[in-house]
């Protein structure tokens, strides 16, 4: 598996990425990478995939499909997400908080080496303290970046808006009144941007909500960036933090960043079997969407998560379970949290989901 997931680093973010994996029949657990509709990768050479070439080249969406008569489990393949927040003010303490607890990369960017101490004692991964134009010239933008723009004025809310509209993007929203944000929009445009990239900026920013402190905007502004996530439907599930632990660049005890090379403790570490839980499917109201993945380490540390509660701890023993009894083949999982025993366990969320077990 440690190929797979070497693979997965090395693929070029800005083509259509899709992992492929089957999760049902005599090939269960076979995987595959496509780029662009073409297959790059098989973790059984001249396997399921080999056999089903034709088939599932022509996959282009994620989601569960059929290829000769077994189901297949396509997820994309994209980029951490990331957040850029243009301003270190007051309301952007909160947002920077809780754009890293929702599991956003958080730039910040401040002229003010006041604010942008606050901005790093805040825990924002990385703070550029420049001018706006400056540090958004180190900041390339992609499918996945959602650019925040708070500012302490209108004149610096148009110098960003004028480089960020020019920049690939998921989401760029704009602190401000109604008519600031027509006034700055109008002469962005008058600056020659795109009418159309412009008049899609969500200004004012953040879902209506009668936020009034900095604490309200924020959560504001986080629904709004989530609900707007949620509809592009990006999410692979192999965070930063995952793709450590499955390259072993994650030691049992201290941390290492992802440029060092991994000692021999950590080599051990990636010799452990451990067990990746991906949910697969779901229905009614469960808590993570299908993608969504935890790996289980032998001592009962995990790494992500697939919701919390009873389901969580239930997928965790069925875990530890196939560690402990040399157990190597895939299993799927499904977890109710409808029935009777979910209600006297107080599970609060009524779904299914269907989980997907691998040992790696």
């Amino acid at each position: 598996m440690l190929e797979l997931y070497q693979k997965i680093e090395e693929m070029d973010q800005d083509s259509l990425n899709i992992i492929l994996t089957v999760i049902e029949g005599s090939s269960i657990g076979e995987k595959a990478l496509l780029c662009d509709c073409k297959l790059v990768y098989e973790s059984v050479s001249g396997g399921f995939f080999t056999v089903y070439k034709d088939e599932i080249e022509k996959i282009d969406t994620a989601g569960i499909f059929a290829a000769g008569g077994q189901r297949v489990f396509a997820e994309f393949l994209c980029r951490e997400k990331r957040m850029v927040i243009c301003g270190g003010g007051h309301v952007s303490i909160p947002i920077i908080k809780m754009g890293l607890m929702t599991g956003f990369h958080v730039t910040v960017l401040e002229d003010r080496p006041m604010f942008a101490d606050n901005a790093r004692r805040a825990g924002a991964s990385e703070v550029f303290c420049e001018p706006f134009e400056d540090g958004l010239e180190k900041i390339e933008g992609d499918e996945d970046t959602y650019f925040v723009i708070v500012t302490r004025g209108h004149r610096y809310d148009q110098t960003c808006m004028e480089r960020i509209v020019r920049k690939r993007h998921a989401y760029i929203g704009m602190i401000g009144s109604r008519k600031r944000s027509a006034m700055v929009k109008e002469m962005v445009i008058e600056g020659g941007a795109d009418p159309e990239i412009v008049g899609s900026v969500y200004s004012p920013i953040g879902l209506h909500i009668g936020a009034e402190t900095p604490e309200e905007i924020a959560v504001s502004i986080m629904a709004e960036i989530i609900q707007v996530k949620s509809q592009k439907r990006r999410s692979s599930g192999y965070s930063g933090e995952l793709m450590d632990a499955l390259l072993g660049r994650m030691a049992v005890a201290g941390k290492q960043t992802r440029n060092e090379k991994s000692d021999d403790r950590d080599i051990r570490n990636v010799q452990e079997r451990r067990v990746l839980a991906t949910i697969i499917a779901r229905r009614g109201s469960a808590p993570r969407e299908a993608g969504t993945k935890m790996l289980i380490l032998p001592d009962g540390k995990c790494v992500g998560t697939i919701g919390g509660g009873c389901a969580e701890a239930e997928i965790l023993r069925k875990a530890l379970w196939m560690l402990r009894s040399d157990e190597n083949s895939p299993r799927m999982c499904y977890v109710d949290m409808t029935g009777r025993d979910a209600e006297e366990e107080g599970m609060v969320c009524g779904g299914v989901i269907d989980v997907l077990l691998e040992v790696v």
